[in-house]
């Protein structure tokens, strides 16, 4: 059952509700949801996933690969609630834990620990799991990333690829904005962006950028330790973080998916534009939905997966 935002009322709701609990009951008793965590060898950590098949699906059936936001994990509520709805439309879901510089990591990533990962690093992890799908002996794969992801995402498909990804679906991709960025970090941290990236380069430079920036912190993460090398990786301006600007590279069909409601990419819609120049992209807005696509706003996300997948077919 599809529940658009255009047609949501009270009553609608507890119409849905009534039979969404009620579609609930069954499947758990015809047919449970068949998930299991797999791990693999990374290039020197061990990665995990979380693999779910969808309802009547094989192992080998068409899959969409997960990548969540900054810092965050695949377990987080954007991520399984929308892969609970994939799973129950017959679609395989393959939902990964970026390591961010940690053996077998889960959770969200805890501020104690000090930074050592970088952006980049999560193409070489997606690479992997897009490798141990085709070992799986899955062909058809929709690449899908969240936030953060959804540029790490967009940027694997633009400048790697892989010849299972047959299309890319990005939920509130990362934009960037020099003086946003800097405006963010010294809210954030109480320091100047521009000066701690200098400190960062020359530290790099002289060949000490595995050792620690005093007194940078990273992201979310107001004190925490984070080595140079990790810092330069992330602060450094570098137009590819801004993922309108490399969807054009791209060569295949996208759906970019914004929340009307978003208020940490909210420059997402202007920078693309209702009309998008680029051929292949297709952009979509949901109505009401935040950055995060909660409860049921995951079926209209879901809808615009499934629209991209038949495109390419």
């Amino acid at each position: 059952m599809l529940f658009s935002p255009r047609f949501r009322s009270f009553f609608g709701a507890k119409l849905f509700l009534a039979g969404l609990v009620s579609t609930l009951f069954f499947s758990a008793i015809q047919s449970p949801v068949r998930a299991e965590e797999v791990k693999i060898k990374g290039a020197d950590l061990y990665l995990n996933a979380e693999l779910a098949l969808g309802d009547g699906a094989a192992r080998g059936d068409a899959t969409v690969l997960m990548v969540h936001g900054t810092l965050a994990h695949n377990a987080m509520e954007t991520m399984a609630g929308l892969a609970s709805v994939l799973n129950e439309r017959g679609l395989n879901t393959l939902s990964i834990n970026l390591s961010l510089g940690i053996d077998d990591r889960k959770g969200m990533y805890d501020c104690a620990v000090p930074h050592r990962h970088r952006h980049f690093d999560a193409l070489n992890e997606i690479g992997s799991w897009l490798e141990w799908l085709q070992a799986q002996g899955v062909h058809d794969v929709t690449l899908f990333g969240h936030s953060r992801g959804g540029n790490q995402a967009a940027l694997y498909a633009a400048e790697r690829g892989h010849a299972l990804v047959k299309n890319v679906a990005l939920l509130a991709p990362a934009t960037w904005d020099a003086d946003k960025a800097a405006r963010e970090y010294e809210v954030r941290h109480g320091a100047p962006l521009a000066s701690m990236l200098e400190r960062a380069v020359a530290q790099v430079a002289a060949g000490n950028g595995a050792e620690f920036l005093a007194g940078a912190g990273l992201l979310y993460c107001p004190g925490s330790e984070v080595t140079a090398d990790s810092f330069v990786s992330y602060y450094t301006p570098d137009p590819r973080f801004d993922t309108p600007g490399i969807l054009d590279r791209i060569p295949l069909p996208v759906v970019v998916i914004a929340g009307s409601e978003d208020t940490v990419v909210d420059d997402l819609p202007a920078k693309i534009g209702t009309g998008s120049e680029q051929k292949q992209v297709e952009f979509v807005i949901v109505d009401g939905a935040d950055h995060f696509f909660l409860d049921l706003f995951a079926e209209d996300v879901a809808d615009s997966i499934e629209e991209i997948i038949e495109i390419s077919k």
